[in-house]
């Protein structure tokens, strides 16, 4: 009897510690709904009026006036949209990898709590306990050269393979080949979307999106689930982007883009940007080139990133002291056919006449390299991918 009762005491508390989640998640929901409302306003209110969330959801719309809040902002406040929030908790029931986190919630990443306007909700789909993991974010061009995104993925593998976790927006080129790259090693990626989790864009990246999903990865969101990929939310994902990660690795990237907004992110919330230099003549590498005019580290291999964290747990990165031994492949870059080819498209012609080998030798030759990522065929001949 007396265990009975211990049992049920102990039920009680498990529904209480659930109804009080849910209840508090709640009050969330209702700030998010709040326009122009976000962490920097309600952490004023805290500290000048000592007014927690669920004090401030029960002010009446004098005492709102008072604090500030114009009509709009106080009819967020005293009459919710309860359906909207009805159907956030939906779909946060539809599947058990459906969560959402806010500041001071235990999940909250850390590193995102740091930065100047960290969102007020976090929606995610899939591995939790990767908020938590040593992220690097990979960003860079939609439209990358050959080049681009070999270094997109290379990097991103070998980043990966060093237990740290790859995070990026999703987006076509450089974002995708970053998440590719981290799969390929067997490793984890982290998306972070411009829209919300039950509209994942692009469209031609829902497969990789559920690939990430079913390879220990995460999608994020501080936007609601049923958010539609409005232009204006994504260059407010990046400073999410760059706000979880310990550095910023900018691959092909115009003046005026996206990954440059995440750059901008990452040096005012104190973290490392990295950028991989390219062919000048190439618009793409102007945005890489003016960082690292700017201070940037210049990228040529992983070790130029790992040094950056030596102080980061050793159990993380792995050998990170040690410097990357080349493969065989790599070694292959003495190779005299290979040293015909140039990182910038190079005629076949030209190899023949660099080499000095018969044409059926050299497309043989050609042939292997493709197969073992050493060269790839491109309009108007070859660009050698790796190797000096």
């Amino acid at each position: 009897m007396a265990q009975d009762v211990r049992n049920s005491e102990q039920n009680d508390a498990i529904d209480n510690t659930a109804c009080h989640s849910q209840d508090e998640l709640r009050q969330w929901f209702i700030l998010d709904q709040i326009p122009d409302f976000g962490i920097g306003r309600l952490n004023k209110l805290q500290t000048h009026f000592n007014i927690s969330p669920s004090n401030l959801l029960n002010c009446n719309s004098s005492e709102l006036k008072d604090l500030g809040f114009n009509a709009a902002q106080v009819n967020a406040i005293v009459k919710p949209d309860m359906r909207q929030i009805e159907k956030e908790f939906a779909w946060l029931d539809a599947d058990q990898k459906h969560f959402a986190v806010y500041p001071g919630h235990p999940d909250f990443p850390e590193l995102l709590s740091e930065i100047a306007r960290p969102p007020l909700l976090l929606f995610g789909w899939g591995n939790k306990d990767l908020l938590k993991s040593t992220q690097i974010a990979v960003v860079g061009s939609r439209n990358p050269s050959q080049y681009g995104k070999n270094c997109g993925f290379e990097l991103a593998q070998q980043l990966a393979q060093q237990g740290v976790s790859i995070t990026s927006g999703l987006a076509m080129g450089v974002d995708a080949n970053a998440h590719q790259g981290a799969l390929s090693a067997g490793g984890r990626t982290i998306a972070v979307l411009g829209s919300g989790l039950n509209n994942l864009y692009p469209k031609r990246n829902i497969p990789l999106a559920h690939q990430i999903i079913q390879n220990q990865g995460l999608i994020l969101s501080e936007f609601r689930a049923h958010t539609k990929p409005l232009a204006h939310n994504f260059p407010r994902r990046n400073r999410i982007v760059s706000g979880l990660s310990l550095g910023v690795l900018v691959i092909e990237a115009a003046i005026r883009s996206g990954s440059l907004i995440t750059a901008k992110y990452a040096l005012e919330q104190n973290r490392e940007v990295f950028a991989i230099p390219g062919n000048i003549n190439n618009p793409l590498n102007e945005g890489a080139h003016l960082l690292i005019k700017q201070g940037a580290k210049l990228v040529s291999n992983l070790e130029d990133i790992l040094e950056e964290f030596q102080n980061v747990n050793s159990c993380v990165l792995k050998d990170s002291s040690k410097k990357c031994e080349k493969s065989v492949i790599q070694c292959l870059a003495t190779d005299k056919l290979l040293d015909s080819v140039d990182h910038d498209v190079t005629a076949l012609d030209v190899v023949i006449q660099r080499s000095k080998m018969p044409i059926e030798v050299v497309l043989a030759q050609l042939l292997e390299y493709e197969l073992r990522g050493l060269v790839a065929p491109v309009s108007g001949g070859y660009i050698k991918l790796r190797g000096k």
